[in-house]
């Protein structure tokens, strides 16, 4: 039987049966290959933080409000990075054959039922390494938080969070011109950071925080900042590393309270701008000629061309039964891990 990964309660995870479900007219099913695991978004899942689990998102009024939760344990379907070969198609299918490798977002499953509209446009290319799809959503939702932040050639921008998505955004304001300032605490992350085009890597822990030193190294401040570890701490310095009306981009899943976001300090007084980058839309002044398929498509190219090296951030590659263990490691902060990605039974021999 199929399989898929379950958050069965907080602080469980595992890989339990699931029904096959059936082919439809205009759909394809895939057996899935890889699924990458994007960790700040699932691990609110796995801690139960994410606002879904907590209260009721009220779609109409586009607020959350007290209520029955949106999402109950168990929860299934978490991922949205997964990479697979076509099995079977409809009969009205042409658009895809059997034997095709594409990416897009289904779940942590073994197999699935897609329309194929929706993955037309996402075949991998014959001899491309099939992992490197797994990065497509990722990769989007940096690239969302480099246009949030207006970067422009010659220009500087600090990286708050070098995890996957802020090394993909180092190297996505890299190739746009601009001068990477790489905030982190793992040094490991900041090696990367340099290789991925970095001008300079900076403790987040060193004293006097990064905001003042980067004030200090750019002789006034960034242009601009992109907050991508999810840490109201780094937010603040995103806050205070940028000039008089500089951008911030705030693109981390923020979980709880934010008692270290001190807005009547340099956020008032340099009369900072804050704009929320979220992958469901992009920056609006933009919208006319950008939208998610786009988004994929840029970055996609970028890395099948080798752009940007997105196989570089694999570290882990386990099988999907052993999802909890790599859990257990997202949660406990493992400096270890960058992308972690499940592997299915049916990925071929070469693949893995």
């Amino acid at each position: 039987m199929p399989h898929i990964v379950q958050f069965t309660e907080p602080g469980r995870v595992e890989l339990v049966e699931t029904e096959s479900a059936p082919l439809t007219p205009g759909a394809v099913r895939i057996a899935t290959w890889y699924s990458g695991i994007s960790a700040g978004t699932e691990l609110t899942a796995y801690r139960g933080t994410n606002p879904y689990l907590t209260s009721t998102w009220d779609a109409t009024r586009r607020l959350f409000v007290p209520g029955e939760p949106s999402f109950a344990y168990p929860v299934q379907g978490w991922g949205y990075s997964e990479v697979g070969q076509v099995v079977e198609v409809a009969d009205d299918v042409t658009a895809l054959r059997p034997g095709d490798v594409v990416h897009g977002i289904w779940g942590h499953r073994s197999d699935a039922v897609l329309p194929a509209s929706a993955l037309a446009r996402r075949k991998l290319p014959g001899g491309a390494d099939p992992i490197l799809g797994t990065f497509a959503r990722v990769g989007s939702i940096a690239l969302n938080g480099v246009l949030a932040a207006d970067v422009r050639l010659g220009e500087r921008v600090a990286i708050f969070g070098q995890g996957v998505i802020g090394l993909l955004a180092t190297r996505l304001a890299s190739l746009s011109g601009g001068r990477v300032y790489a905030v982190d605490t793992v040094p490991g992350r900041l090696s990367m950071a340099a290789a991925f085009g970095a001008v300079e890597t900076i403790d987040a822990a060193r004293p006097g925080g990064a905001g003042a030193y980067i004030r200090e190294v750019t002789g006034g401040g960034a242009d601009s900042a992109i907050e991508l570890s999810g840490s109201d701490r780094a937010l603040h310095e995103a806050v205070r590393c940028v000039v008089e009306e500089g951008l911030v981009a705030a693109s981390g899943f923020y979980q709880g309270g934010a008692s270290n976001l001190r807005l009547g300090e340099e956020f008032h007084h340099n009369r900072v701008r804050i704009v929320a980058s979220q992958i469901s839309g992009v920056p609006v002044a933009l919208g006319g000629r950008w939208d998610q398929p786009r988004l994929v498509r840029t970055v996609m190219e970028l890395i099948l061309a080798g752009a940007v090296d997105a196989a570089a951030l694999v570290t882990d590659v386990v099988g999907a039964a052993d999802v909890a263990t790599v859990f257990e490691r997202l949660d406990a902060g493992d400096p270890q891990i960058l992308q972690a990605v499940l592997r299915f039974d049916a990925a071929p021999e070469r693949a893995r």
